[in-house]
């Protein structure tokens, strides 16, 4: 029987994800996980059944963020990957929320059919409780809700970044998603940063995250020429699918240390409890003593 009430690691979350973006497709099985993938534990969160992945392994020569590690990758012609901000230091403990702005290309279909992409109500709750937070978006995304990504990108309260424009994989295997070819990556995340801008948002911050997290060298080399920092994160939300806000809530704070990077998704057909989870985690980690931090703040901080 298939458990939909316990949130999974940032792995199976985006499984599930692109599970409903792509029902006909399964994830690969055997091989090792992509390299820069999360690690998961066993999980069942989709009507297909899933096998456990085996740990990441970092791209041979890629480096972590900050300013050495920023340095380092550059002479190594690789883009840099940055996890999450310091643990300890004399500053308040400060905690950054991400949020995945997910669609596909060729899922405007399903958008004219009624599904929704967005999360008009998620967005206006981080306004509410007054969270920066930092957007990444795919192109096509921008694309179909281009009113919506002006106005979050006008937002001082919020930084939107690139999450590619397909929301197609940069390594392989990843969740069966379609692999762009190398050649065409770096067009990949240029033709993104250009939706962007041609919705409205004023200056997209150059930050990339990988569709299901999946990257390698080659991947990490042909984003190199476009000045992004590839962001990751240390703790999932498990809101992909999930019923239950409160289990959501519990998954984040079990997790959340100094300096994490949270993962959830502005997608409210695939994450419909996300917002109800927010407004649970954030007065809680408030009473814990944590603020909130765009990636670009926690991650000058580092």
């Amino acid at each position: 029987m298939i458990d939909f009430r316990r949130p999974r690691p940032a792995r199976a979350a985006l499984v599930a994800l692109l599970a409903l973006f792509l029902p006909a497709c399964a994830e690969p099985s055997g091989p090792a996980a992509p390299v820069g993938a999360p690690a998961a534990r066993a999980h069942s969160d989709h009507p297909a059944t899933y096998g456990t992945p085996r740990p990441p392994r970092e791209a041979r020569g890629a480096t972590r963020g900050g300013a050495r590690g920023e340095a380092k990758a550059l002479r190594a012609g690789l883009a840099p990957v940055w996890r999450h901000g310091v643990r300890r230091g004399a500053g308040p403990k400060r905690v950054a929320l991400t949020f995945d702005a997910d669609m596909m290309a060729g899922q405007h279909e399903r958008a004219d059919a009624g599904e929704r992409f967005d999360n008009p109500g998620l967005i206006a709750a981080l306004r509410q409780l007054k969270v920066p937070a930092t957007v990444f978006m795919t192109g096509t995304w921008a694309a179909r809700y281009p009113g919506q990504a002006r106005a979050i990108g006008r937002d001082p309260l919020f930084e939107v970044a690139n999450h590619s424009y397909s929301h197609h994989a940069f390594a392989e295997p990843c969740y069966g998603l379609p692999r762009i070819d190398p050649g065409a990556m770096r067009a990949e995340v240029e033709r993104t940063f250009a939706e962007l801008r041609r919705a409205g948002v004023p200056a997209p911050v150059p930050y990339f995250r990988f569709p299901g997290g999946c990257y390698d060298e080659t991947a990490l080399r042909a984003l190199a020429p476009t000045g992004v920092t590839a962001v990751q994160w240390d703790v999932s939300s498990g809101d992909a699918f999930a019923t239950d806000p409160g289990a959501v809530a519990r998954e984040v704070l079990t997790r959340v240390r100094p300096g994490s990077v949270v993962v959830l998704h502005v997608t409210r057909s695939a994450a419909p409890v996300t917002e109800q989870a927010v407004r649970e985690i954030v007065p809680e980690l408030r009473r814990r003593g944590y603020g909130f931090a765009r990636v670009s703040e926690l991650m000058a901080a580092g």
